[in-house]
């Protein structure tokens, strides 16, 4: 029941879309991410996934009724993926986010494509 120093937990690792869950509010995890490059395409059927851009930019492609459409997140804004979107993230410069999901959310969604190497398929790492 301490404060979380975001810059720390962020400076605890290295490894990109690995993310770590800094904290818990209720059933979610607020977790921390560094990216860099193409994540893949997923969707997560029965819940949103909140993105907040902490340092960098990120991109996400988005798959809607209408067609395909890409919105760009600079540094300090926000944006959430509507429920069975299907979305690919991608960040064209070393980007740091916050993500918020229900606990146990996979970061690779309910139906992705295949996951490449530098992906980690993961429900979040605990700080260490």
């Amino acid at each position: 029941m301490e404060p979380i120093s975001l810059s720390t937990a962020l400076a605890s690792f290295t490894e990109r879309w690995s993310p770590r869950i800094v904290t818990t509010v209720n059933d979610y995890d607020v977790r921390v991410a560094k990216v860099e490059g193409a994540h893949l395409w997923h969707v997560h059927d029965d819940t949103d996934e909140f993105f907040m851009v902490l340092a960098g930019e990120l991109h996400i492609s988005l798959r809607e009724t209408d067609g395909e459409r890409t919105v760009v997140l600079p540094q300090g804004s926000v944006f959430t993926v509507p429920r069975g979107t299907e979305h690919k993230p991608y960040a064209p410069v070393p980007t740091e986010i916050l993500v918020l999901e229900p606990t146990g959310t996979s970061t690779v969604g309910d139906r992705h494509d295949e996951v490449p190497a530098h992906v980690d398929a993961t429900t979040g790492h605990a700080l260490t």
